[in-house]
């Protein structure tokens, strides 16, 4: 698990991810002095699991699935990514719930400065924009925003300049892909309401919007 605060950025050094799969090397200054084989790492906000290490690099496979999912079969040599580790138990929870797993890609189609951040709006497709509330989280590239506005498939976030310093986000440019992924609790929340599907098909759950409504989350 994550919570989608870039702990450094790091460099590609190769991306063999021809046919479908292969490995990813990355270089960084921090993250390969406190991390063993089988950690995971958000790497532009995919969970991956290490593979091996040098000093100063860091190796991953990665699946057709992964590939399927997200930009990292568009990743070039020496683009930077966004790095995080696995939280650990003692902790800051400083973003969201992220769990790596990436629900889709979107396009950045406007950059506009205001005041001391820049708004970033994106185009996403209906899988993800239908758990989207505003000032509700998001995480872009392994960044954990709040959503400012929401427009049809369209969403907008503020980014202040430490975000912009910290992360590859301030190098986007209108037309660029990035990884999304929902907040955790919107699709469990959407699944709870589902029909149970351990007794008939058309047996309600237990769980419902009035209930929610009732204890306040909703």
């Amino acid at each position: 698990m994550f919570t989608g605060i870039i702990e450094e950025t790091g460099a590609v050094i190769s991306s063999n991810l021809s046919g479908g799969s292969g490995i990813l090397r990355l270089e960084a200054a921090l993250i390969p002095e406190d991390c063993r084989p089988g950690d995971s790492i958000a790497v532009n906000g995919v969970c991956l699991t290490v593979t091996s290490l040098g000093r100063r690099q860091i190796s991953f496979d990665v699946s057709a699935e992964t590939l399927r999912r997200s930009s990292l079969g568009g990743l070039k040599r020496g683009e930077r990514v966004n790095l995080e580790r696995a939280l650990a138990a003692n902790g800051r929870f400083g973003g969201h719930l992220v769990s790596g797993h990436i629900d889709g890609t979107g396009t950045l189609i406007k950059r506009q400065p205001e005041g001391n951040a820049i708004i970033f709006t994106f185009s996403a497709p209906p899988n993800i924009t239908r758990y989207l509330i505003e000032k509700g989280s998001i995480a872009i590239d392994g960044i954990s925003l709040t959503i400012m506005q929401l427009s049809g498939q369209n969403f907008s976030v503020a980014v202040i300049p430490h975000s912009l310093k910290l992360t590859t986000l301030g190098e986007k440019a209108v037309g660029d892909i990035v990884n999304l992924e929902n907040d955790l609790v919107a699709k469990y929340i959407e699944k709870f309401l589902q029909p149970d599907m351990r007794g008939a098909a058309d047996q309600a759950s237990t769980l419902n919007l009035d209930l929610l409504k009732k204890h306040g989350f909703a």
